[in-house]
């Protein structure tokens, strides 16, 4: 198995969203972005996979060393290997890989947010910087490109955040701004033992308020002459936001069980996106 096949097999398995917007992206640009797919999911599953904090801080003290090694062309893992050729066709930045990790390692010391402002934070390192990684892929002319970016990755994340409640709360982990949750006086005790309440779906309409907003203002904010470049991106966030509707649509009834879509409508929103682009760029190269 070549490298790129591995970074391809791990995309795959995933399941993602990400994969489904990926598969309208030419050769060179495919190759970067599920390299980075699959570096973003290995120092993930290095959190969520092993149980003991003491492996999996030493496992991403290891992936650091990595990075060092990739961007000196001396990669030894399979995703280090594949990351080396996206190098030599973009401009992608240590120092956003090393910000990766540490959002994974929060993941290891902090279950519990106070407030928004530490929980923005992790957002930005899991999901925003991603998104500055994949701007440089996809391509840019206006700087404003990268704002949009960041917004986008909050966006992305907070919906996973909705999305994922119980799955967290399993692991004993609370995504939630505590102080908001005591305004809306949700029970942090009930929320770790799986119990929805009327005061949970208030402050999870609240929440899905706020990621609704980032996505607003991503779009607001990206440049006309980037969006078909960035089509990709739209793609991801078509996708994110038709789950979060669906969420809505179910009331929030995130803690009985997991809100997805079917991978046959993940497809249907991709191409409807990536169509939808191609027109609005044809359209506007005529004018």
């Amino acid at each position: 198995m070549t490298a790129d096949e591995y970074c391809q097999d791990k995309a795959a398995k995933s399941g993602s969203s990400f994969y489904y917007s990926f598969r309208f992206l030419p050769a060179q640009q495919r190759q970067a972005i599920i390299a980075l797919y699959a570096f973003c999911r290995e120092v993930d599953d290095t959190v969520d996979e092993i149980s003991d904090p003491g492996v999996a801080r030493t496992t991403l003290e290891w992936w650091r060393e990595e990075i060092q090694r990739t961007f000196k062309g001396e990669a030894t893992h399979p995703v280090g290997q594949a990351l080396q050729t996206a190098l030599q066709n973009f401009d992608l930045h240590e120092e956003y890989f090393m910000e990766i990790i540490d959002g994974m390692a929060m993941d290891l010391d902090q279950f519990t947010y106070a407030e928004f402002n530490q929980l923005a934070l992790y957002c930005h390192r899991a999901a925003s910087v991603v998104g500055l990684l994949s701007v440089e892929i996809f391509g840019y002319q206006d700087r404003n490109t990268l704002k949009y970016a960041e917004n986008l990755g909050m966006a992305l994340q907070l919906t996973n955040i909705i999305r994922d409640v119980r799955e967290d709360a399993e692991r004993g982990r609370i995504y939630l701004p505590l102080d908001e949750l005591k305004q809306f006086n949700v029970n942090t005790d009930d929320l770790l033992a799986l119990k929805s309440s009327a005061e949970l779906v208030e402050f999870l309409k609240f929440q899905t308020e706020r990621a609704k907003q980032y996505y607003a203002k991503a779009m607001a904010i990206l440049p006309e002459g980037d969006r078909y470049t960035q089509r990709t991106g739209l793609i991801m966030a078509a996708i994110y936001e038709a789950t979060l509707d669906e969420i809505v649509n179910d009331d929030f009834q995130v803690m009985k069980h997991r809100v997805s879509l079917t991978p046959i409508r993940k497809l249907w929103i991709a191409w409807r996106t990536a169509r939808n682009e191609k027109r609005l760029h044809q359209k506007r190269n005529t004018h």
